[in-house]
C-alpha cells in the first residue's frame, strides 16, 4: 500500500508511567543525562521510527517529590542526538508564550541545519503558573490571548524561515560575492503582539521550512492546527474521538485552504507490553502498585484545576467542574470524556490514566498491539501515532523488537527509510520560498 502508518517516540525521560524511574533496571538520574537519550534515539533510528519527541516545561513542577520531569532544554538535547544519529527527525516542544520569535526561528532553523533537516517545532502555548512566575508574571494568561499570541508568533517564524530564497548563498570567491543580497527579505511584521524586522541571519533551512507540529485540542488550538501544523499530537481514547477530530480538522483546513492530507493527525499511545495478554496486564499491576496515589491525585486535580480535597478516590468525579477558562482544555476534557464514558470512579480514572498521562493506554501482547494500531491507522481517522512506552528503556525495546516488526508484517511500516529528511519521513513536501513563487522585490538588509 502507498499510504504508510508514521511512529513517533514521545520520550518522557524513564517513561509514561509515574513509576517508570522505579521499575527494575531503571536510573534516577537518566533525567538529566544526555547519553540516554541518545542511546533511546540510536534505538528509535534503528526502529526506522520517524521522529523522536521532547516534550517541554520551562518550571520545576509535576510533583517533582514523586517521578522525573523534563529538565534539559529540548534544542541543544536534541543537537546532541542529531551529532549521533543520521536519519530520525528531532522535533522540540517550545511554547510561544515565553519565547520571542526571532531567537526560536533562528534555534530551530540551526538544528535543521545542525542535523540536515530534520528538526521540527511543537508549537505550545503555556498554561501553568510556575512557569509564569519564573518570567516574571504574577499570573496565567487569558487561552484566548495565549493561543492569539501563538497564531502570530508562528506566521512570524514562518516569514523569517522564508526570508531567505533557497539560492541566496553564493560563496562565489571568484566575483567576492558571498550572499545575494537581492534574495535576502526583510518580512518588516509590525502585529498586535510582535514588531520583527528581519530578515533571519541564517540562510534557508534545508527543509524550507522546520516541520511545524501543534499539540491542542481546544478551539483555539484547532484553529492553530489548521492554518498552519504539517503535524498535530492529539488526544483520543477511542476511535470515535479520532474520527470527530479528523472530520472537524479537515473543515477547519478548507478554510484555509488546506486538505486534511496536508496534516498528519499522530494520537498518543501508552503501551505496556508481554509476552501474553496475562503478563501484560501483571506489568501493569506492578506498574501502578509503585505509583503514589498522591501523586495521581495532585495530577488529576491539576488537569482539572480543582481542588484535590474535591476528589474522592471511590466516588465518581464532581458533577459540577466547570471548564478552566485559562488552563490546558485537551486533557481536562479528555479526562472528563474518559470518566464519563467508562463510569470511573477517581481512583479508576487515575489508574486508566496510567498516574496521570491523560492518553490512551494499550495493554497486551505485540500483536495485540499491533491490530489495534493496524485498526486505527487503516479507518483514515489518524496517519500514525506518538508511542509513549510505559517504562524506557525496556518498554520501549519491547515495541521496537517485537510491535514494529508485526507492523512491518502487516504491510504498514516501513523498513528503511526513503529519505534523509523528516518531511521525507512524514511524506510532505518542500515548501517554496513564497518571495521566489510571487518575485517580490528584495528589500536591503
Amino acid at each position: 500500500m502507498s499510504r504508510q502508518l508514521h511512529l513517533n517516540l514521545n520520550f518522557l525521560n524513564a517513561g509514561t508511567y509515574g513509576s517508570a524511574w522505579r521499575w527494575p533496571g531503571g536510573a534516577p538520574g537518566d533525567f538529566a543525562d544526555p547519553a540516554f537519550y541518545i542511546r533511546t534515539a540510536r534505538l528509535a533510528e534503528r526502529a526506522t521510527f520517524d521522529a523522536v519527541f521532547l516534550a517541554d516545561n520551562p518550571a520545576l513542577s509535576d510533583r517533582p517529590e514523586y517521578r522525573p520531569f523534563q529538565s534539559l532544554e529540548p534544542t541543544i538535547l536534541l543537537a546532541a542526538i542529531a551529532a549521533a544519529t543520521e536519519r530520525i527527525g528531532l522535533i522540540a516542544t517550545i511554547s510561544s508564550t515565553y519565547n520571542e520569535p526571532y531567537n526560536l526561528a533562528r534555534r530551530i532553523a540551526t538544528l535543521d541545519h545542525t542535523s540536515h533537516g530534520r528538526a521540527g517545532w511543537n508549537v505550545v502555548t503555556t498554561a501553568d503558573r510556575q512557569t509564569a512566575a519564573n518570567f516574571g508574571q504574577r499570573g496565567v494568561q487569558p487561552h484566548q490571548d495565549r493561543y492569539a499570541r501563538a497564531g502570530e508568533f508562528t506566521q512570524v517564524v514562518k516569514a523569517l524561515w522564508d526570508s531567505w530564497e533557497d539560492d541566496a548563498l553564493i560563496g562565489d570567491a571568484d566575483t567576492a560575492r558571498f550572499v545575494d543580497i537581492g534574495r535576502v527579505h526583510r518580512i518588516d511584521h509590525e502585529g498586535t503582539y510582535f514588531s520583527v524586522r528581519g530578515p533571519l541571519n541564517v540562510p534557508r533551512p534545508p527543509q524550507g521550512r522546520p516541520i511545524l507540529v501543534q499539540a491542542g485540542g481546544s478551539e483555539d488550538g484547532r484553529e492553530l492546527a489548521a492554518e498552519h501544523a504539517d503535524a498535530v499530537f492529539s488526544v483520543a481514547h477511542a476511535l470515535a474521538d479520532a474520527e470527530e477530530y479528523a472530520t472537524d480538522l479537515a473543515r477547519r483546513a478548507r478554510r484555509f485552504g488546506r486538505r486534511r492530507d496536508d496534516i498528519l493527525i499522530f494520537p498518543g499511545l501508552v503501551t505496556v507490553l508481554g509476552s501474553t495478554e496475562a503478563e501484560a496486564r501483571r506489568r501493569e499491576e506492578a506498574l501502578w502498585d509503585l505509583v503514589p496515589i498522591e501523586y495521581g491525585l495532585g495530577r488529576l486535580a491539576g488537569t482539572l484545576q480543582i481542588d484535590p480535597a474535591r476528589l474522592r478516590l471511590d466516588e465518581p468525579l464532581p458533577a459540577d467542574i466547570p471548564l478552566p477558562p485559562d488552563h490546558n482544555h485537551t486533557f481536562f476534557r479528555g479526562a472528563l470524556t474518559l470518566a464519563e464514558r467508562g463510569r470511573l470512579t477517581v481512583r479508576q480514572l487515575i489508574r486508566a490514566q496510567g498516574g496521570g498521562t491523560g492518553h490512551r493506554i494499550l495493554i497486551g501482547t505485540p500483536e495485540q498491539v499491533a491490530e489495534s494500531i493496524e485498526a486505527w491507522f487503516r479507518s483514515g481517522a489518524v496517519d500514525g501515532f506518538n508511542i509513549m512506552p510505559d517504562v524506557i528503556p525496556s518498554g520501549f525495546e519491547d515495541f521496537a523488537e517485537h510491535v514494529v516488526p508485526a507492523l512491518r508484517r502487516r504491510g504498514i511500516f516501513r523498513s528503511d527509510y526513503a529519505g534523509t529528511m523528516l518531511r521525507d519521513h512524514f511524506g510532505l513536501s518542500r515548501p517554496l520560498s513564497p518571495h521566489s513563487r510571487i518575485g517580490a522585490e528584495a528589500v536591503p538588509a
